[in-house]
């Protein structure tokens, strides 16, 4: 068949950019994709998400779809997060390969031909490794590194550390993600949940060129959770070996109360280790009722089958083959 007005061939790499309040770098950005794929020499489409922006970036992303028709946008109804913007752009990309990045060029588009020739050496999944993380602090260096490590000792998938988002995947990954459709999105864990061939090429990363950023302290608890919860039944394990814990310190507690009222003789009416051990057995109990119910709560978010999103506007098209769109009618002339 021939490709219609309404479909466009597939092009041979897909950038995937999700954008929040992201309008003081996405101009520098454009330009720094466009330089670096221009040089590549392979068909391309940019597909920038907006993700609920409140200031002028999509507005601006319309400007770049005016001037640049390789430029897509998908505009969702509200944000979403992060995770769920980068779903959409890979479940509306028409790429053979895909590259995820974010807009704040903290990740340099430089890299992007390096990744791309790894994955013609027959690799699905090369993910830029972060060697070095200037103009963070401390803090966000330290709980990051804590966090990387302890979801690759509790969970039976290898996530690679010091990692984020930022790689190349092929095609067939790009459709294996489609068919796990769970709501508390963790990307990366997914692609190496995957598996294929995967490799990694290091970089140092560079400072945010512009604007704050969107990952509050609470957006990265709540992804870490999403990643631990998704991966791993640790915690589950950790809830119930902490009842056998305290039920062993109880029945101590038990014996030891025993022996000082009949042998003794040495107690008091309240006396204050058994509203130690009340509190302590609560708190236990509490804590494990939360795990639980993080569990419980991620099980009726998927049961209730909600979309993962919703489109407000776009100007992405579908996509025919190379291959189909050699064949010129339905007789079968090329």
């Amino acid at each position: 068949m021939v490709p219609t007005p309404t479909q466009q061939i597939s092009p041979d790499l897909s950038i995937v950019v999700p954008l929040y309040n992201e309008e003081a770098n996405i101009e520098a950005l454009y330009r720094r994709l466009k330089t670096v794929v221009d040089a590549m020499g392979v068909s391309y489409q940019f597909v920038f998400i907006n993700d609920g922006s409140r200031d002028r970036t999509l507005a601006l992303v319309h400007e770049l779809s005016r001037r640049d028709q390789q430029v897509c946008y998908i505009d969702l109804s509200r944000n979403f997060g992060h995770q769920i913007a980068v779903t959409a752009g890979l479940d509306n990309c028409t790429g053979a390969a895909v590259v995820i990045i974010d807009a704040d060029l903290q990740d340099p588009p430089e890299l992007i031909p390096q990744l791309y020739d790894k994955l013609l050496t027959g690799y699905e999944v090369v993910y830029a490794k972060r060697l070095s993380r200037p103009g963070e602090n401390a803090a966000k260096l330290m709980t990051a590194k804590l966090f990387y490590r302890t979801l690759a000792a509790i969970t039976h998938v290898s996530i690679p550390v010091d990692t984020g988002d930022f790689r190349i995947i092929s095609r067939k990954v790009v459709e294996a993600l489609k068919l796990m459709p769970e709501q508390n999105k963790f990307l990366r864990g997914q692609i190496s949940w995957i598996g294929f061939r995967q490799t990694y090429v290091e970089y140092d990363r560079a400072q945010r060129a512009g604007g704050e950023t969107g990952y509050t302290y609470s957006k990265m608890l709540r992804l870490a959770i999403d990643g631990i919860t998704a991966f791993s039944d640790f915690p589950l394990k950790l809830a119930s070996l902490s009842g056998f814990v305290v039920s062993g310190i109880s029945f101590l507690v038990m014996l030891y109360t025993l022996y000082s009222r009949f042998v003794t003789h040495d107690y008091q009416p309240g006396w204050a280790s058994l509203m130690i051990s009340i509190l302590f057995l609560g708190g236990v109990q509490l804590i494990a009722i939360g795990i639980i119910g993080e569990y419980i709560g991620r099980l009726s978010a998927n049961v209730r089958q909600r979309p993962l999103y919703l489109v407000a506007d776009t100007n992405i098209q579908p996509a025919v083959s190379y291959e189909e769109s050699r064949v010129a009618t339905p007789a079968g002339r090329r």
